[in-house]
């Protein structure tokens, strides 16, 4: 039975089958620390308290999820934006094909790999979240899975997956029907370091295309979920810092313990200007071009492969941008 997206007479299940779609992830999971950064099973209960946002997450015996398991909300999350944004109907239990799923998010296709994932579901299954996080305009406390069930449907004789029905708690889809969600860079997946990608996903959530956002260590301590001692912390941020390797997002270290985040984009050399402005007329017609697409995401990647190729004068920024929103549009 199929109907309009989020109405109840919606199918039963959505199959996950837009290519290449657009990485995107949740605001509650990019701003809380709901995942483990721990490469170890992490079985520590993690109690969180910020700005009147309780959080508690409970893992099972095989640890809780960690922010690379998180790859499997987010595959989902961009699949069913890509569907509402093409008007097609979706529901909370997604039929996806595993080797779709390893390649989008870089990681590998052996033998391995689908143990991996079979592991990384039943973390995200096991692991029970508490919390007050209003998703949709909806405030409750509840307690849910990150997933709420899911099963292998079809396998190989040798029994690796092939393909698997995921169903998502009521929590995550109705932040998703919402579109209470962020563009992520694709090079997201290519980050090794579970603390670089938390890192990233706080500076996407927090400084979007803002001149810059400031934040204390201690606060970025508490919003990471990191276990270190602060002195730890602080060090591997340095490191950090020194790599250079977060995507959009450059890092630098201020006087009082302040952490700078500013946008790559907006990171000028002396007498280079602002680089090329956009008009808000450009913008609309990006965000016709690319529907449910984050516009200022798009700005900030098409300001960085400018700057990338050595910052050439633009006669028509505006024609400039949507020729490169065009290419875009056409790769979805």
């Amino acid at each position: 039975m199929t109907g309009a997206v989020g109405s109840p007479l919606q199918q039963d299940f959505f199959v996950c089958d837009f290519f290449a779609a657009v990485p995107k992830h949740d605001l509650a999971s990019m701003e809380h620390p709901l995942f483990s950064l721990s490469t170890r099973p992490d079985r520590r209960i993690l109690e969180y308290d910020h700005n009147g946002v309780q959080v508690t997450v409970t893992p099972s015996v095989k640890g809780r999820a960690t922010i690379f398991d998180a790859d499997i909300l987010i595959f989902c999350i961009s699949q069913l934006m890509a569907a509402i944004n093409a008007g097609r109907p979706t529901a909370r239990t997604l039929t996806l094909t595993a080797h779709d799923l390893l390649i989008a998010t870089g990681r590998e296709t052996s033998g391995d790999g689908y143990k991996r994932l079979r592991d990384a579901f039943e973390r995200l299954a096991g692991t029970r979240i508490t919390t007050n996080i209003v998703t949709g305009e909806q405030e409750t406390t509840t307690g849910f899975g990150l997933i709420e069930s899911w099963q292998i449907v079809r396998k190989t004789r040798g029994g690796r997956m092939v393909s698997v029905a995921v169903t998502l708690s009521e929590w995550l889809y109705r932040a998703v029907l919402a579109k209470s969600v962020l563009t992520l860079s694709r090079d997201y997946f290519r980050m090794r370091k579970p603390l670089e990608r938390r890192i990233y996903e706080l500076a996407r959530k927090h400084c979007g295309r803002q001149p810059a956002w400031r934040v204390s260590v201690e606060t970025l301590l508490k919003k990471s979920g990191s276990a270190s001692p602060r002195r730890v912390f602080r060090a591997m941020l340095r490191e950090i810092i020194r790599a250079g390797n977060l995507p959009d997002y450059d890092l630098a270290e201020e006087e009082g313990d302040i952490i700078r985040v500013t946008p790559k984009a907006a990171v000028i050399e002396p007498g280079q200007g602002r680089g090329p402005q956009l008009s808000p007329d450009a913008l609309d017609e990006a965000r016709r071009l690319l529907p449910g697409a984050d516009v200022y995401a798009l700005e900030a990647e098409w300001r960085a492969m400018w700057a990338a190729t050595g910052k050439k004068v633009l006669r028509s920024p505006d024609k400039a941008f949507l020729g490169w929103v065009k290419r875009q549009a056409g790769r979805a």
